[in-house]
């Protein structure tokens, strides 16, 4: 499982690095003709909270940094943009020390020595922790690096990062959490529709790759009810909604929602019964069935 989640999340890492380079990157509004904004959930959700001990052998808990605002980094020593983040991070941190506790959780690394060197080399100046897989299904799986969570004062997760980002986007969002000035930057409000936590993803009305646009308001509910009650079979044990959010690329999924999708829209197909205008055919000889491929587990 590590071995898999760490060629995924390397993989991640590359072609986040690679569009990073090709595709200007837009800090804050999705056209350049809009004013700036930066979005936070409404009515967030507490963080999970853990205890972890630090590199330095003292504790990593979001309790100890309880009335800050705190941006929670998932990270790996050998992750291409979580190493260039870093000494955004570090200025961060130096910046606004009083008010704002950055906490590096290092996933898929084991190795104390070799991150304790690292953190040394970059003058990491905020708590490291190494968290295991546990802490990392609290937060959603950690799907790519670095996945960076924003909390409010309160503990409450308001915004989810995912991949390198300018790190102005995170100074703007922590100022605003402190109550500074942002300049004509607007605050927009969302809901958790299943992008911070999964569990939140039986709100959502449209989904990763599934298309109901042809289907009528009533169909739809139906579909999305069928969706979230129903369990992925490629091995991730989440609903087929969860799935579509967290693995856009599940086959699996897709094409579970897809026949959901089509047998609500031609439900006489999906029927099957007797033939009445032809005669039985005789009995044949059985056939071994062929395994269904499976999707490989983590």
């Amino acid at each position: 499982m590590k071995l898999n989640f760490h060629c995924c999340a390397a993989f991640t890492c590359v072609v986040t690095s690679l569009l990073l380079c090709l595709v200007p990157v837009r800090v804050f509004a999705r056209q350049s003709d809009q004013q700036p904004a930066i979005r936070f959930v409404r009515n967030p959700d507490p963080a999970p909270d853990f205890k972890l001990t630090g590199l330095d052998g003292k504790p990593v808990t979001l309790a100890g940094s309880h009335g800050k605002v705190i941006l929670l980094n998932f990270w790996a020593t050998w992750c291409g943009p979580c190493r260039a983040e870093i000494p955004d991070l570090v200025d961060l941190q130096k910046k606004y020390k009083d008010r704002l506790q950055i906490l590096g959780l290092v996933v898929d690394d084991d190795d104390h020595d070799a991150i304790k060197e690292f953190v040394e080399k970059f003058g990491i100046n905020y708590p490291v922790a190494i968290a295991g897989d546990e802490i990392r299904f609290q937060y959603g799986g950690i799907a790519a690096l670095p996945t960076s969570f924003v909390l409010d004062a309160e503990g409450r997760i308001v915004q989810k990062h995912e991949g390198l980002r300018n790190p102005l986007l995170y100074e703007t969002e922590i100022r605003a959490l402190l109550g500074l000035p942002i300049g004509n930057v607007k605050v927009e409000t969302f809901e958790d529709t299943g992008q911070i936590f999964l569990k939140n993803a039986e709100r959502a009305s449209e989904l990763p790759g599934v298309d109901l646009s042809k289907l009528t308001p009533e169909q739809k509910t139906v579909a999305l009810h069928k969706f979230n009650a129903e369990t992925c079979t490629c091995g991730c044990k989440y609903t087929l909604a969860q799935c579509r959010i967290y693995d856009r690329n599940c086959e699996i999924s897709k094409a579970a929602t897809s026949k959901i999708v089509a047998a609500l829209l031609h439900p006489a197909a999906s029927k099957s019964g007797p033939a009445k205008s032809e005669p039985a055919a005789p009995p044949q000889p059985a056939q071994p069935a062929s395994p269904s491929p499976e999707k490989p587990r983590e």
